[in-house]
């Protein structure tokens, strides 16, 4: 599996090993989910921090399967009441932020933005502000290949697209113009790290855990196993080998009627997709792609 998706490494940089936790929260708006997975029955969800299986638990029967052992654990754990924790990828966002106060990002000024509920006024104040001529040049800088290869593998950046600061920024204005910040609690997570009180779990969620890479668990499952699979941006990075055995298995485990979720840091390929990513609340995305699971891959 190695050769074919990078996230069997379980690290996101190119140093070897043992697996590490990666993410301690997720910033993928379950809402998304659990508006295309409609009328309970069975569903598949990467584990990732668990945030997604925990959400969609509460009205379905979850198989949450991540390849990273250190990953899926912290999961579970969450499933049975264990606090977050930090992960990789948060560190590389919070060194990120330790920038902001120098391009006069203070946070007051931040908290004052994130209070407003009103998209008109929002994009008013980024442009004012917050997007400055100083936050562009400084944030594009941090976003660039020679520094992020310093955090991540060649197989997590090569289908990144050019200019990625300028797309980030794009994709962060996009957000603003459409999703009130005060009823966002993915703008105060990306902004700042910060999430709201994470609700008690408990065993009784409706979670099996397995250990395992996608396209492999689903290739064993029985014909028609499952009414909605969210994959979260597992093909990123990810070689043409392993998507078309996702996907072949993917159609295979799906039922009748079940959708298929997938998120992606790359540009969209379709209209559908790019407008799907502007409905998600977490700003961060480029493509979100939801269709009936017997389509996924068959419309390239």
């Amino acid at each position: 599996m190695t050769a074919q998706t990078p996230w069997s490494a379980g690290r996101l940089g190119s140093r070897s090993g043992q697996s590490r936790l990666l993410f301690g929260q997720m910033h993928e708006d379950a809402e998304i989910e659990c508006a295309a997975f409609r009328g309970g029955g069975r569903v598949f969800c990467i584990a990732s921090a668990g945030d997604t299986a925990l959400r969609l638990a509460e009205e379905h029967e979850v198989v949450a399967c991540d390849i990273n052992p250190a990953q899926l654990a912290y999961a579970e754990s969450r499933a049975n009441g264990g606090a977050r924790r930090t992960g990789d990828a948060e560190r590389a966002m919070d060194f990120v932020r330790v920038f902001m106060p120098l391009v006069g990002w203070e946070r007051s000024i931040v908290e004052e933005f994130l209070a407003m509920k009103d998209v008109n006024q929002q994009i008013g104040f980024w442009h004012e502000r917050l997007d400055t001529r100083r936050f562009r040049a400084g944030f594009d800088a941090l976003m660039s290949r020679s520094v992020l290869r310093l955090m991540y593998t060649p197989q997590l950046l090569n289908f990144l697209p050019g200019e990625f600061g300028a797309v980030m920024r794009a994709r962060w204005e996009r957000g603003f113009a459409l999703h009130p910040n005060a009823m966002n609690p993915y703008a105060r997570l990306l902004l700042l790290g910060e999430s709201g009180d994470d609700p008690a779990r408990t065993a009784v969620k409706k979670v099996e855990f397995v250990l395992s890479d996608a396209a492999t668990y689903l290739e064993g499952c029985a014909a028609r196993s499952f009414d909605g699979i969210a994959l979260s941006n597992i093909l990123d990075g990810a070689t043409a080998v392993y998507r078309l055995r996702l996907e072949a298995a993917v159609r295979r485990a799906a039922s009748d009627e079940a959708v298929v979720v997938l998120r992606s840091f790359a540009e969209p390929a379709s209209e559908a997709a790019a407008q799907g990513a502007a409905r998600e609340r977490s700003m961060l995305w480029g493509s979100l792609d939801v269709r009936p699971a017997r389509e996924f891959g068959a419309l390239g």
